[in-house]
């Protein structure tokens, strides 16, 4: 797939399908409505045909694309894309491959420091666009993922040195790849592959770094795994440090706490647990009663029942609290234990209590006898944790990304498929602070994601926030202003803040954002097609 330049226009570029004819078309006013509209395909481009004669209410029409780069080597949709956390320009991305029901699926990795950046355009680029005409740059693949035999739905690269690379697909399989960096060249090895289950459908790394290169996925059969990656044990290069089966549902979204500590997860059959996964918690007696975990809320409890599940969840940069988001736009903020803080008394134990192994069989610290519940009741930490803070419910379909702006700021956003961005404050009880309701056009917002150093930008510290949407959108957002309270919410006259948006994804069905990721800066965004397409794009 390739994408020509117009040749009036730098800034416009057509996106073609394999299965597309080459000839242009042109289109009558009075048929736009019906081909645009919200059943288009929208990844039809059309420009102007030489031999066609142009009649009068003939409008021709040109598919916009911003991107400085582009990358077309997949032959279906792109699911997955991840960063490397040391050399940004390095980007995995990952999909489908293959007609009907042979979709192995493929991945590649790419090295985005090719692309060039477009000056500034002259002035005289209004009255003369050639003047400012510049050829995207086309990106080749460094390296290439292979070896699953479905989707590649999740990619990540280990913390904290981006040591190794591990691809995760529909196919239950997690494949590991060692990852070597010298003077600008880059080298992936195949190290070890596991399969657990049967379709995985999230990947995340651990940030902590007293535990590097750990990974923590969730299934479809609702069990959560985490693994330890360590390449000179040749015998077990990946260990399976923890497995958890409390969900009954698919497990539908993941998060870590900032220090690695805790890993929250949810489900469709509407759980949430948040799990102690290096035996922190329990060495403070701060373990529910299945020993696993620092919170475990069910439907049963109707205080946190969502009907129709759990898909999105994040933990505050604080570890304070969890929000958990779902059907209907629920939004669950519950509160978490101060692990920090000093235990409450331990009582005298009558033998000493198992040991949990962790990473390559190390031992940790054991959980101690619980305290009796008079006890625990009268501990800040343990009466806390679980507790419901918040029950939020201004968006009016599913919540399918939530995301907390970095410190000092105290931002909550939270992404809807009914195409909406709501942002709370979490430091005046979750108060609305914006509603954009027209966020991407009414298609389902994919992800949310905080600008975590706007170094570029003094003074936007924690107040920009990317997002991407099934209208094949990336937009950013200033949340800084006036709050909720002082605009007309009803009448959707609410300033929304946009700064700059992104286009060259086809939008609509087929053509949609499907994930993005931006550095620590936000100073380029490259982005995972449901076209097919990965494009780079330019803060």
């Amino acid at each position: 797939m390739t994408f020509p330049q117009d040749p009036q226009d730098p800034n416009h570029q057509d996106h073609h399908d394999n299965d597309m004819h080459d000839e242009d078309e042109i289109i009558h006013e009075e048929e736009i409505e019906e081909i645009v509209g919200d059943d288009a395909e929208g990844d039809v481009a059309m420009d102007s045909d030489d031999d066609h004669e142009m009649g009068e209410g003939d409008e021709e029409m040109f598919l916009h694309n911003d991107s400085i780069a582009y990358f077309d080597a997949h032959k279906d949709s792109v699911f997955a894309i991840a960063q490397h956390p040391i050399y940004p320009q390095l980007i995995a991305t990952g999909g489908s491959e293959g007609e009907g029901d042979d979709m192995p699926g493929k991945g590649y990795v790419m090295d985005t420091s090719a692309a060039v950046s477009r000056p500034v355009l002259p002035p005289s680029y209004q009255s003369d666009p050639s003047a400012g005409q510049q050829q995207n740059t086309e990106l080749t693949p460094i390296f290439e993922i292979d070896g699953h035999t479905d989707s590649i739905n999740a990619l990540a690269f280990t913390l904290p040195k981006g040591d190794f690379l591990a691809s995760a697909g529909m196919d239950g399989r997690l494949r590991v790849y060692a990852v070597s960096a010298g003077a600008n060249q880059f080298q992936f090895s195949f190290l070890a592959e596991s399969q657990e289950t049967e379709e995985i459908n999230w990947l995340l790394p651990c940030p902590s770094a007293d535990f590097p290169n750990t990974l923590a996925l969730g299934a479809s059969d609702g069990s959560v795994w985490v693994f330890t990656i360590d390449a000179s044990d040749s015998a077990s290069p990946i260990q399976i440090v923890q497995s958890y089966f409390l969900h009954t549902g698919p497990c539908t979204a993941g998060a870590w706490s900032a220090d690695g500590n805790l890993l929250a997860t949810v489900s469709e059959d509407a759980s949430m647990h948040v799990f102690d996964v290096w035996g922190v918690a329990a060495a403070k007696n701060l373990t529910t009663d299945n020993g696993q975990t620092v919170v475990s809320l069910t439907e049963a409890d109707q205080r946190f029942a969502v009907e129709g599940g759990l898909y999105s969840v994040a933990i505050s940069p604080s570890g304070n609290f969890v929000a958990a988001g779902g059907a209907g736009g629920n939004i669950k903020i519950v509160g978490l234990p101060r692990l920090s803080e000093p235990a409450p008394t331990k009582p005298t134990q009558s033998r000493p209590a198992p040991a949990i192994r962790g990473p390559a069989g190390r031992r940790m610290p054991a959980p101690s006898q619980r305290p009796s519940a008079a006890a625990a009741a009268g501990a800040e930490p343990s009466a806390q944790a679980g507790a419901i803070l918040a029950s939020l419910a201004v968006q009016g379909d599913g919540i399918e990304s939530l995301a907390f702006s970095p410190l000092p700021q105290t931002l909550l956003a939270a992404g809807s498929v009914d195409g909406s961005i709501a942002v709370y404050d979490s430091a005046r009880s979750f108060a609305v602070r914006k509603h954009i309701r027209g966020a991407h056009e009414g298609e389902s917002v994919v992800k949310v994601d905080f600008v975590k150093s706007a170094t570029s930008q003094p003074g936007m510290h924690g107040w920009l926030l990317t997002s991407c949407g099934l209208d094949g959108v990336v937009r950013r957002w200033d949340l800084r202003g006036a709050t909720a309270s002082s605009q007309n919410m009803q009448s959707g006259a609410a300033v929304s803040g946009l700064l700059k948006e992104w286009r060259g994804h086809a939008g609509g069905e087929g053509g949609g954002v499907l994930g993005f990721v931006q550095g620590e800066t936000g100073e380029r965004v490259v982005t995972a097609g449901d076209d097919g397409v990965v494009l780079v794009f330019e803060a």
